[in-house]
């Protein structure tokens, strides 16, 4: 989640820096697209659509190659729903943060027999950090950038910090730098240059502070529904197996709720499996 938003706030605040750099594009008509895309399986909160007079920049932050479903049928349905939507060009760029072998990283297609749809993939550690440090907005994808010295990369991006001259945008950019930094650095080395106490006057940590608290009492409520859920099935149908214990971890709030409304229903096990199934 902190990744997330930090990158997330970086490309909404600097959309010409992020066109400039992905799409070689001097356009100064850029808007953040608020669009409808956040049905299952997308999640709407990790992206982010950027558009210009040409066309749209889908934009998504990776830090592991991990995803449900997988990235490149993501990549998929949201060219197919976004296209549906507004019939125009457009550029899609996984950006992924942290160093991994994983083929997932390597993948810039989706394909599935007939089916080819291919997208762009950045692997920020193989980047040039030029770029990069001579925008604002993009300082804090600089640290995680190709080079033979770190710590030295590191001191730059602070150096070109010091030299922003509005104090709320540099104070917002440098939580920024000192989230997306931790991906690389140990915390004794970033506080060596940047005062971490500056990240509380940043509007983007006061934002994570929120959210956390938010997704803590959305957790909170979703573990004590499947513990319920759980207890109710032993108590009917005897030991949950871990295969069905592991599906029912997994479902969201409202699926939960829908689930304790149809135990009302259910005879024994096949029965709970079969919802399961047909979810």
């Amino acid at each position: 989640m902190v990744y997330d938003n930090s990158c997330k706030y970086l490309a909404e605040k600097y959309p010409g820096e992020f066109a400039k750099w992905l799409l070689s594009s001097e356009s100064s008509d850029i808007q953040v697209l608020k669009t409808e895309l956040n049905l299952d399986p997308i999640r709407a909160d990790s992206v982010t659509f950027l558009q210009t007079s040409q066309e749209i920049l889908h934009l998504e932050f990776q830090t592991t190659p991990k995803s449900k479903p997988p990235l490149d049928f993501r990549m998929l349905d949201y060219y197919t729903r976004l296209k549906r939507q507004y019939w125009c060009p457009i550029e899609q760029v996984i950006i992924f943060l942290q160093p991994s072998n994983s083929e997932i990283v390597f993948t810039t297609e989706y394909v599935d027999r007939r089916t080819r749809h291919e997208y762009r993939v950045i692997r920020l550690w193989e980047e040039d950090p030029a770029p990069l440090l001579t925008n604002p907005g993009l300082l804090p994808l600089a640290t995680l950038a190709k080079t033979d010295s770190p710590n030295t990369l590191l001191k730059q991006v602070a150096d070109q910090l010091d030299m922003i001259e509005e104090n709320q945008e540099r104070v917002n950019i440098s939580t920024c730098v000192q989230l997306l930094a931790g991906l690389r650095f140990e915390k004794d080395v970033i506080r060596q240059l940047f005062r971490e106490e500056i990240m509380q006057e940043s509007v983007i940590y006061q934002d994570i502070l929120q959210k956390g608290k938010l997704e803590g009492k959305q957790e909170g409520k979703q573990e004590g529904e499947v513990l319920l859920i759980l207890r109710l099935l032993s108590r009917r149908f005897g030991a949950v197996d871990a295969e069905t214990e592991e599906r029912i971890n997994q479902l969201s709030t409202t699926q939960l709720e829908s689930l304790a409304e149809a135990l009302l229903d259910f005879s024994n096990q096949a029965d709970v499996i079969r919802w399961l199934e047909n979810l």
